[in-house]
């Protein structure tokens, strides 16, 4: 959420940037939470006490000195669940993790949780830290400590870094760790090498194992939707011959693959055809191929074979799912069938029990701002908030927000949507959502708060497109903010 901006706000500079009532927007981002922030301010836990020693360290060696040598952390009584919190707060830090991950394991009674070795590993890989990671899973394996799901983080991590043989090497030695090689450790280096897309590389290193691990329904599924992935789709269909051959029936989720190719290469002649395929191999597509094929038909404004797909989805005797109403109803408002759309809401599914979730709130919220019926969107946010099951999320925000820009409505009503976004639901802006605002305020003259936001944006870690900058920069500059203008093309410099 965006905390600290009142502090911003407080500043001589900020406080220059506003006039009149274009404060009572900033007003929205500057407000404190109450005495829900209080508390979280006053109590300083066990993992805040742990994080503030670690801020001057520059290594790992240095985290586990600090800790080690405090007596304030050794009062600390650590538990899976402050360890498992600690890593995942240093989860872009991999200097700090290790070094929790190292002091813990050295405190008297304590054992870390296999979720704790995953995360280190996950961590160290995601950062780069090949050779570190690669030696602590060694270390982990000769303690017996390791597990599959473990090793498989390894790999995927490797092979997403463009490293797949050393992905082969640790599936190669996965027996020293105390480990198997059967069906289920072949099937994780098979679909860690096809999501790298090295299908062919994947297929040799099977060919090579066949003879040894026999293969199940699952090993085929993992090449069909690896050719699928490369474009292969006739290898696709290959393979599911060859599954056959095993003995291993094709299920929904691998003919569900192959039409999920052809909807994304808009070739609905041929999903047909597999539509009638499933249904001779006695396994007809489920409520998932056919909200997948509905989606993409209206993607594609294929708006009235996408809902002849509903009511053959119907026909066919499948059951809808939330998921499926989700895409009825946008398939409806794309189409400015917004009466019907709001019978599927408020009657269909109540009729048939099935229960909406944030998303299908979203698209309703979403289909009243796009035919500017904006007070009728406020009444769905009301009712999500009021529904006790779900919860607004940031794209809950974004159509009414954009619907504030689109009308001028940029300060009461843009004012009260924020102020509700971050002290009453505390949700964190996003990319889509800063870039959103600052545009959206950039257009109607109001760059200072706009530059708030990109300080904020780029406090929070979060890079600002390049366009988004010279709108700022243009806005800044001519309305004489030199200053800023100045940070802003600092910053497109480096991009």
């Amino acid at each position: 959420m965006i905390l600290g901006i009142r502090f911003l706000l407080h500043s001589s500079k900020a406080c220059a940037f506003f006039h009149g009532s274009s404060a009572n927007w900033a007003l929205a981002l500057s407000s404190p939470l109450g005495s829900l922030q209080s508390e979280v301010e006053t109590k300083i836990s066990d993992l805040d006490v742990i994080v503030a020693k670690l801020r001057l360290a520059s290594s790992y060696e240095d985290v586990v000195n600090f800790l080690s040598n405090d007596q304030q952390c050794d009062s600390v009584q650590l538990n899976h669940n402050l360890v498992d919190g600690l890593l995942r707060r240093f989860k872009d830090d991999w200097k700090s993790a290790l070094g929790v991950f190292r002091w813990a394991e050295f405190q008297l009674g304590y054992q870390h949780s296999s979720d704790a070795c995953e995360m280190i590993l996950d961590i160290l890989g995601k950062m780069k830290q090949m050779e570190k990671m690669m030696a602590l899973l060694e270390e982990m394996g000769s303690k017996g400590v390791i597990s599959l799901s473990a090793v498989a983080k390894v790999m995927r991590r490797f092979a997403g870094a463009g490293k797949w043989e050393d992905s082969v090497r640790v599936f190669d030695n996965v027996e020293s760790y105390g480990l198997k090689k059967n069906t289920e450790s072949m099937n994780l280096l098979l679909d860690t090498l096809c999501k790298a897309s090295k299908v062919e590389q994947a297929r040799a290193i099977f060919l090579q194992l066949k003879p040894h691990i026999l293969p199940n329904a699952h090993t085929f599924n993992i090449f069909v939707h690896g050719w699928c992935k490369i474009n292969r789709v006739e290898e696709a269909h290959w393979t599911i011959q060859e599954m056959k051959g095993q003995a291993c029936r094709p299920c929904v989720i691998t003919y569900s693959t192959i039409v999920k190719f052809y909807c994304h290469h808009n070739d609905f002649d041929k999903v047909y055809e597999v539509f009638d395929e499933m249904q001779d191999e006695g396994c007809p597509p489920n409520i998932v191929t056919y909200t997948t094929v509905m989606s993409y038909m209206t993607k594609a404004e294929k708006f009235e074979e996408a809902l002849q797909v509903a009511e053959r989805m119907k026909l066919d005797g499948c059951k809808p799912d939330t998921l499926f109403y989700n895409s009825l109803i946008h398939t409806f408002g794309r189409t400015g069938r917004v009466r019907e759309a709001i019978d599927v809401f408020k009657v269909e599914m109540v009729k048939n029990n099935v229960p909406p979730n944030t998303s299908t709130y979203n698209t309703m919220i979403a289909m009243f701002c796009h035919h500017d019926q904006e007070q009728k969107a406020l009444k769905i946010l009301e009712e999500l908030k009021n529904s006790g099951v779900c919860k607004p999320d940031v794209q809950t925000y974004y159509p009414l927000l954009k619907s504030c820009f689109r009308s001028g409505k940029t300060d009461d009503t843009s004012s009260e949507l924020l102020d509700d976004m971050v002290n009453n639901q505390h949700l964190s802006f996003d990319l889509a959502t800063y870039t959103l605002l600052i545009h959206g305020l950039c257009r109607t003259s109001k760059c200072q708060e706009a530059y708030l936001l990109f300080e904020k944006m780029i406090g929070q870690g979060i890079t600002p497109r390049y366009k988004t900058c010279r709108l700022l920069y243009e806005e800044v500059k001519e309305k004489q903010i030199y200053d800023a203008a100045e940070k802003v093309e600092d910053l497109m410099k480096k991009m």
